[in-house]
């Protein structure tokens, strides 16, 4: 128990909680901790004695918990989001007085940060929603923080978190303010969209080295340790090197692969792909990452289609066809780091597109910042995204920003060899496909969709405009055409 009021609280001891808890401590600020399961607090404490003694004092109830903290108190919660947000925030807010702050760590939809925000209000309290981005490692050593909301509840914690996020040498802690309600939620998720849609550009990267270009996992192992050393470093990249190196101790060859091909997923990839249907903002790429793991889950059912269609004489692999293996490579490196600009673009346009919506005016540029480092999307990549922000904070797309636009030019011949490989071997590479249609898509100044608009106003009565007079126009298609036929 701690002898003088701790400095912060926070309740919430999963993983995450108790990593963050040692961080805070270790920082230099004393902690209060409380969890309803109070095994939890102890198991906490003992931590943080073995790990130096850290200023950390565990509690078992409400009541003491919020007692100990130095006034305006302020606590963080890290519980599951939705229905235990809630009930966390009624049983501290019977303690709590006016000008104390909580904030909520978790995962949460930005709509409830905004609601919870007025809710407490009303009592005096303050209120935060603050993303946190780096899995159990960043809340442990430094992680990227995204907080939104109140800013003066920021301004009460901003000594803290400057000190316990990551720190980037030359660019400093990956947190800042983000902006008013619910933004810093909203930040987060879009984070979690493009962290989709990575993961599924590096899993297509591999699937055509392997499938098509026979790489041996010690192959792979070698290829990625070396595209980390490049263009592509990022935390992604490190991490998926490091998963080809590593055998089975169940048995033989590589863990990879002996793991299943279904992916889990908690929310916040579907969140992003449907808050940019809302806002008509087209993300293809991490929209077809969420669609890959849709179908990963269909595994009984890809397994008899497999069967079906083996027997009609249609393989894995369609084409057996010898490719120059460091041809390929360098291919593959290219349309991996075009395919990823895409969807970076694609996930800023979203966050821009929301942030004028709400009036939250946030910064592009600041948040590549805040992801350069403790994050999962972490890569030198966001720092050429800061400079490009920093040269045009009012940049449509990333895609025409002009070192951006120079580097798809160089690598969109590799690209495009890359995707008509895989569909020719029968691969599927929807993020990569995807990336490059939402590329030429919007490189073209006209598209066909004037045939589209016309098929809406001859069905629908819709309506279309025209190139060359002003106005709403409307044809009777069907009458017209059925005069021609007579």
């Amino acid at each position: 128990m701690a002898v003088q009021p701790t400095r912060i609280g926070l309740a919430g001891l999963a993983v995450m909680g108790q990593n963050l808890a040692l961080n805070i401590a270790e920082k230099g600020f004393p902690i209060s901790v409380y969890n309803r399961t109070t095994s939890k607090v102890d198991e906490t404490v003992e931590r943080a004695k073995k790990e130096g003694n850290l200023p950390l004092y565990g509690f078992h109830d409400p009541e003491s918990f919020v007692k100990s903290i130095q006034k305006p108190r302020v606590i963080i919660m890290l519980v599951k989001a939705g229905a235990p947000v809630d009930q966390t925030i009624k049983t501290l807010s019977a303690y709590l007085e006016k000008g104390d702050c909580i904030v909520d760590g978790g995962n949460e939809w930005y709509e409830n940060t905004e609601r919870r925000e007025k809710a407490v209000a009303e009592n005096g309290f303050l209120y935060l929603g603050m993303g946190v981005s780096g899995g159990e490692e960043g809340a442990r050593n430094g992680p990227s923080m995204m907080p939104g909301g109140s800013l003066e509840a920021y301004k009460n914690i901003e000594d803290i978190v400057l000190k316990v996020a990551a720190q980037v040498r030359d660019s400093g802690p990956c947190v800042t303010y983000i902006g008013k309600g619910g933004s810093g939620n909203f930040v987060k998720m879009v984070h979690n969209g493009i962290e989709y849609g990575d993961m599924q550009l590096i899993a297509e990267a591999y699937d055509v080295l392997k499938s098509v270009g026979k790489l041996s996992n010690e192959e792979l192992h070698s290829v990625f340790t070396d595209w980390n050393k490049g263009e592509l470093e990022s935390f992604l990249i490190e991490i998926t090197a490091d998963i080809f190196g590593i055998k089975d101790d169940k048995g033989d060859g590589h863990l990879v692969d002996k793991v299943l091909d279904k992916t889990g997923m908690k929310g916040t990839g579907k969140w992003t792909v449907q808050q940019a249907a809302e806002l008509s903002v087209p993300a293809p790429t991490i929209e077809s990452s969420l669609d890959a793991r849709f179908l990963s889950g269909l595994k009984d059912e890809r397994v008899q289609a497999a069967k079906v269609f083996k027997a009609g004489g249609f393989g894995d692999i369609l084409t057996d066809q010898t490719v120059d293996k460091k041809q390929l490579i360098d291919d593959v490196r290219k349309a991996l780091y075009a395919s990823k600009i895409c969807s970076y673009a694609q996930g800023m346009n979203l966050i821009r597109a929301k942030s004028m919506e709400k009036g939250w005016g946030l910064k592009l540029g600041e948040l590549a910042r805040i992801w350069k480092g403790g994050c999962i999307i972490r890569a030198i990549f966001l720092d050429r995204i800061k400079q490009a922000y920093d040269r045009n904070a009012e940049l449509a797309n990333l895609l025409v920003d002009p070192e951006f636009a120079k580097e798809i030019i160089e690598r969109q011949s590799a690209w495009r060899r890359v995707v008509c490989l895989a569909i020719n071997s029968g691969i599927s590479t929807p993020g990569m496909s995807a990336s490059l249609a939402y590329f030429d898509s919007y490189r073209r100044e006209r598209l066909p969709a004037n045939l589209v608009q016309a098929q809406r106003d001859y069905f629908g009565a819709h309506t279309y405009e025209r190139t060359d007079v002003e106005g709403s126009f409307h044809t009777e298609w069907f009458k017209i055409a059925r005069q021609s036929k007579i």
